[in-house]
C-alpha cells in the first residue's frame, strides 16, 4: 500500500511583514515609509504606540513606525531578494518554538537595484515571517472555534526544514 501525502499537513507561508521603526514621528518617519515603498513596491501602513513611554519619548497614540504585509507570490520574491542581502544564510536563534522566524537587514542599498540616496541616509528594517499549516483556520474562527491538535502545530525544527527545502537556505548554529 503506498502512502499518501496528507495535503493539510503541508506546510504553508501566511504572511511576511517587514517593518521600521524609528521611534518618533517626523523627518525619519517619512524616510522610512519611502524606504519601504523602494523595497516592497507597497504603500505601507503607519504603526502606532499603544503605550506610553517617558524613558523614550514615546506618548501613547503617536506614530512611531511603519510596516507592510505581503502575502502570497509577492511575499515569496520579497523573501528570495532579502535571503540574497543575508547570502542565503540565517541563523538558528532566528527561529521561535512555532516555528516562524525573524531576521533583520541592516541597510535597505544592500537589495539588489538599490542605490543610496543622501535624502534618505542609512535605513535598515526587521523581517517577520509566520508560517502555518491548512486548518489553522479553525482555531482563529468565531463560530465553532477549535483548538489545533499538537501534531498538526508546526514546531521548532518543521519551520526550519521548509525554509531549507523551499528556498536553499543554510540554519547557520
Amino acid at each position: 500500500m503506498s502512502e499518501e501525502k496528507n495535503p493539510m499537513l503541508e506546510i504553508v507561508m501566511d504572511k511576511v511583514t517587514v517593518n521600521i521603526g524609528v521611534g518618533e514621528a517626523g523627518e525619519r518617519l517619512i524616510k522610512a515609509r519611502k524606504v519601504l515603498e523602494l523595497v516592497t513596491k507597497r504603500r505601507p501602513i503607519v504603526t502606532i504606540s499603544k503605550t506610553t513611554n517617558r524613558d523614550l519619548g514615546i506618548r501613547q497614540g503617536q506614530e512611531i513606525g511603519c510596516k507592510v504585509t505581503l502575502r502570497g507570490e509577492s511575499a515569496e520574491e520579497f523573501l528570495k531578494r532579502a535571503f540574497w542581502t543575508r547570502n542565503n544564510k540565517i541563523a538558528g536563534y532566528s527561529f521561535d518554538p512555532d516555528g516562524n522566524f525573524s531576521f533583520g537587514i541592516a541597510d535597505y542599498t544592500d537589495f539588489e537595484g538599490m542605490k543610496y540616496d543622501p535624502e534618505i541616509g542609512i535605513v535598515g528594517m526587521d523581517i517577520n515571517v509566520t508560517l502555518r499549516r491548512r486548518g489553522k483556520r479553525v482555531s482563529q474562527r468565531y463560530r465553532l472555534q477549535r483548538k489545533i491538535p499538537q501534531r498538526h502545530r508546526i514546531t521548532h525544527n518543521d519551520g526550519r526544514k521548509f525554509l531549507c527545502s523551499k528556498f536553499n537556505l543554510e540554519v547557520v548554529e
